[in-house]
This record gives C-alpha cells, sequence and structure tokens, in this order.
C-alpha cells in the first residue's frame, strides 16, 4: 500500500505524470485530508465527476481520524521546528502521522515530506512501478 499524497494526484490530473495502470491503483490509498484536498481542488466537468467516483473508491486510512493522530501531527510539527525544518502546512504534518501509524509510505512531490522524514520515521516512496 501507498499512501498517494495530493501532490501526486494533481500532478496525475494535470498530465504531468503519466498514467497510472489499474495494478498500481490497486496498491493506493487515501486519507481524509488528502480526500478533502484533492476533491476540493476539482473543477466541474464530466471528467472530474468520474475521477471523483474513482478516488472516493479508493480505501481510506484512519478513518475517523482519532485525536491521537492530530496529537501526533502537532508533535511532527513541534519536533521539526525544534530542529529548524518549519512545515509549511499543518495539514502535510497530519498527513505524515497517517502515514507512520499505518506504516505506509507516502508518494509525493513535496518538499515538506523529505523535511518530515529526516526527523522521523516516516517512509517515502519512489514512483511505484
Amino acid at each position: 500500500m501507498i499512501l498517494v499524497d495530493t501532490s501526486i494526484w494533481v500532478e496525475m490530473l494535470n498530465g504531468r505524470i503519466g498514467k497510472t495502470s489499474e495494478e498500481q491503483l490497486f496498491n493506493f490509498v487515501t486519507c481524509g485530508p488528502v480526500t478533502q484536498e484533492v476533491l476540493q481542488g476539482l473543477r466541474p466537468t464530466p471528467r472530474a465527476d468520474g475521477f471523483r467516483d474513482a478516488f472516493l473508491a479508493l480505501p481510506v486510512l484512519s478513518d475517523p481520524l482519532p485525536k491521537s493522530l492530530f496529537l501526533a501531527a502537532s508533535d511532527i510539527y513541534r519536533v521539526g521546528r525544534d530542529k529548524g525544518r518549519t512545515i509549511r502546512s499543518s495539514t502535510d504534518c497530519l498527513i505524515a502521522a497517517i502515514a507512520i501509524e499505518n506504516r505506509v509510505p507516502v508518494w509525493h512531490r513535496d518538499r515538506d515530506f523529505d523535511a518530515i522524514a529526516t526527523f522521523t520515521s516516516l517512509q517515502i516512496s519512489p514512483r511505484p512501478r
């Protein structure tokens, strides 16, 4: 399983990442924060409606989100800041906490996750093959 970050979904939707095979999609999971970010950015088109339906069929990690994950996200932010690595997005801290808790790597194109991985057990996924 791979938790796919919003940064990757945006690039896929904009055609900047090649097509993903159906087999790869079976390995993808999402979480509440990624779902919100992706769906709030969709423009109303027939293509978007189809994507939305397919996206909502993905398995969702940590649903509903327990308070412990919000506490873990705040710890990620604070520890990073203490180490001189201020994370730009508190949502990325929450996504990272979900990935760490579920022991799944994150596929992303967002420097916040690379920073978080330097001081946590967050796993980063290379592009799936």
